[in-house]
C-alpha cells in the first residue's frame, strides 16, 4: 500500500542530470555573471512586453527586439524574415565583437542586411506571443550556443533540445513550458514551415523542469513563477523546484550560493 502512494519520479535520472549538464555548459561558455547579475526570469505581460503595433511585421519587430533585450543579445546582427518567403540559405558565420551577452556588448549598426543572422518568423504566432516569443529566444539561443568552444552536452543529436534548455537559461521558461505544444523552431533557427500544430523539442514538464532549475539558481520562489505558468503545469513545477533544491550535490558544481537557497 505504502508503494502505492509514491509519487513517480518527474523525469527520469539521465534526463535530470543531462539538463543539469547543460546549465554547466551554458554557465561555463555564456557568462556566468551575466546570468547571476542581469538575466530576469522573463514574464509573459505588458510589463515586459509593452507596445502595440499595426501590423503582424511590426508587432514581430517589437517582440523580437523585447527578446534579444532580455537575452542580452541586443548588440548582435539579426534580420526577421517572414517564413512565407523565407529562401532556405546557409545563415552568415557568426561573428560578435566583444562580449556575448551584455552591456559590454558592441553593437554592430554597420552590419550589411545580408550579412545579419536571420531569423524567421510566423505572422500567424502574433495571436499566440508565447510561442512567438519561444521562437525568437530559441533561434537566438542557437546562434549564441554554436559560439561554445566546447561539445554540447549529448552530442550532435540533443542539439536543438539543449538549445531550447539555453533558452530557458536566458529567462525564458515560462513561455517555453506554456507553448510546449504549439510551436517547434527548426535547428537553423531561421527557416521552418508554418508551427501553429507542432510540438516543441522538449516535453512541457523537460522545460518545466529546466526552468526549475533556472528559479533555485536565480532563488526565485516557486511561487512567482508558478503563477504565469498554465494550471496543469503549476502543480508540478512547484514538485520539481523542491526537488532541484533537493540535488545539493548538483547545485554545488553549478553555484555553490544555490545549495543554501529555500525552494
Amino acid at each position: 500500500m505504502l508503494g502505492l502512494l509514491q509519487r513517480e519520479p518527474l523525469l527520469d535520472e539521465p534526463t535530470v542530470e543531462w539538463l543539469f549538464a547543460v546549465y554547466a555548459w551554458a554557465l561555463r561558455h555564456f557568462d556566468a555573471d551575466e546570468f547571476r547579475r542581469r538575466t530576469p526570469l522573463v514574464l509573459p505581460n505588458e510589463r515586459f512586453f509593452p507596445g502595440r503595433a499595426e501590423s503582424p511585421a511590426a508587432m514581430a519587430e517589437l517582440i523580437f527586439g523585447h527578446v534579444r533585450s532580455y537575452a542580452g543579445m541586443g548588440h548582435w546582427p539579426c534580420r526577421l524574415i517572414d517564413n512565407r518567403s523565407c529562401e532556405l540559405l546557409p545563415p552568415p558565420q557568426v561573428r560578435i565583437s566583444g562580449a556575448l551577452r551584455g552591456p559590454q556588448g558592441i553593437v554592430e549598426d554597420a552590419v550589411p542586411d545580408e550579412q545579419r543572422l536571420p531569423v524567421a518568423y510566423d505572422p500567424e504566432l502574433v495571436r499566440n506571443p508565447e510561442a512567438m516569443i519561444a521562437g525568437f529566444a530559441h533561434a537566438l539561443a542557437h546562434y549564441l550556443g554554436t559560439l561554445a568552444r566546447e561539445p554540447v552536452p549529448g552530442g550532435e543529436e540533443s542539439w536543438p533540445h539543449a538549445t531550447e534548455v539555453l533558452a530557458i537559461f536566458l529567462g525564458f521558461g515560462l513561455m517555453f513550458a506554456n507553448s510546449a505544444f504549439n510551436v517547434r523552431i527548426p535547428r537553423c533557427g531561421a527557416c521552418a514551415p508554418p508551427p501553429k500544430d507542432r510540438s516543441a523539442f522538449l516535453s512541457q514538464y523537460q522545460s518545466a523542469y529546466a526552468l526549475a532549475i533556472f528559479c533555485v539558481l536565480k532563488q526565485i520562489p516557486a511561487g512567482d513563477a508558478a503563477r504565469h505558468l498554465k494550471k496543469p503545469l503549476r502543480g508540478y513545477f512547484k514538485r520539481a523546484m523542491k526537488d532541484v533544491a533537493g540535488r545539493t550535490g548538483l547545485l554545488l558544481q553549478l553555484a555553490p550560493e544555490a545549495a543554501e537557497a529555500p525552494a
